[in-house]
Order: structure tokens, then C-alpha cells, then sequence
């Protein structure tokens, strides 16, 4: 009989402490609403900027649990708007986004480090026009309940990506870097 307490003792723990081991960081979706991905360039020294109206943003993530965390992003390239009709237009064709060949930018992230309190980098991969890089996003993570925000920016060297070719190509015509800022509100799943 002691034996057999010992035996349901030894089991119980053990399935207890694989219960423990299986937990994982929170599973996270996009509120579209409350989110925004914005990109600055320069067009001939001037400021000039732009929106991704169709995105999304995957997460998991747990301050105690980095190690199972990972971002993933799809931006869908013909969503881009810069307000004019006839800029759009070019900015989804050859020289630019090439939004028919490619319509989908992507970044994935599965190795995030803490760098402060609230503040986090995330190490990864940037596909944009078929062209991987490997990239990293400092963000700030900002969690409250069921809701969190992640907000951030980053800056991306067009000509990497072969976005802003031909006559669009020299640095004096569009500056050789874009800002892309971010602001994403999440909601657990359940």
C-alpha cells in the first residue's frame, strides 16, 4: 500500500511538472483600429510619407517567457497610400513595391531580447520585394489586461530592397533611407 502512495505520489508529480513545462507565452492578435505602419522618406530633401492600410501583426509574447516569443508581420504592399492618386500608382509598380510580383512584405521574429524595462528588441528576417534581410526592431511593449501596445520604428535602407530603382535610384532624388514607424494594438486571443 505504501508502495503503491509512493508510485501515485511519483506520477502525480511528474505530470505536474510536465503541465509546468508545456505553459507558453500569450498568444496575441492585431486590433486593425487601433493600429498604424507608417514609412518616411526624403524626395528630394523634402519629407514625404506614407501608410500600410492592409497589415497584420501575430504575436506571442511573455516578459517571463522570451524564449517563446515571436513576432510575425505581413504587410500587404498594394495597401500603400500616399494620398495621391497618381503617386500611388507609381509607387506600386516595377520601380517601387512591385506590388504584383510581390505583394507581400514579411517579417519574422523569433528571438526577442529585453534591453530595458518595457523595452525589447526583436531579431529577425525582412522579406520585401523577394530580398531577405536580416534586421532588428527595438519596440516598446506596453500590456494591460487582455489589451497590449507595441509601438516602435526602424530604419530601412531602400536600395537593399531594390525599392526606388531607375530614375528614382540616386540618393539626391529619394533619400537612401526610410524611417518606418509602428504603433500595434493587440488583443490576448483566446
Amino acid at each position: 500500500m505504501v508502495r503503491m502512495r509512493v508510485a501515485l505520489l511519483l506520477i502525480a508529480s511528474s505530470l505536474l511538472l510536465c503541465a509546468t513545462g508545456v505553459a507558453h507565452a500569450a498568444d496575441w492578435r492585431m486590433d486593425v483600429a487601433g493600429s498604424k505602419l507608417e514609412y518616411i522618406a526624403a524626395f528630394q530633401k523634402t519629407r514625404v510619407s506614407g501608410t500600410f492600410k492592409d497589415f497584420d501583426t501575430r504575436v506571442r509574447f511573455d516578459a517571463n517567457r522570451l524564449a517563446d516569443s515571436l513576432v510575425d508581420v505581413t504587410v500587404v504592399m498594394a495597401s500603400a497610400d500616399m494620398i495621391d492618386a497618381d503617386v500611388n500608382k507609381a509607387i506600386h509598380g516595377l520601380d517601387w513595391f512591385d506590388s504584383a510580383r510581390f505583394p507581400r512584405a514579411l517579417f519574422h521574429a523569433s528571438d526577442i531580447r529585453r534591453v530595458e524595462e518595457n523595452r525589447y528588441l526583436a531579431r529577425g528576417t525582412l522579406t520585401v520585394k523577394g530580398v531577405e534581410q536580416s534586421i532588428e526592431i527595438p519596440f516598446i511593449w506596453k500590456e494591460e489586461g487582455d489589451t497590449a501596445t507595441i509601438v516602435g520604428e526602424l530604419t530601412v535602407k531602400r536600395a537593399v530592397f531594390r525599392i526606388g530603382l531607375g530614375e528614382w535610384a540616386p540618393p539626391d532624388v529619394v533619400g537612401p533611407d526610410v524611417t518606418v514607424k509602428f504603433s500595434v494594438r493587440l488583443r490576448k486571443a483566446r
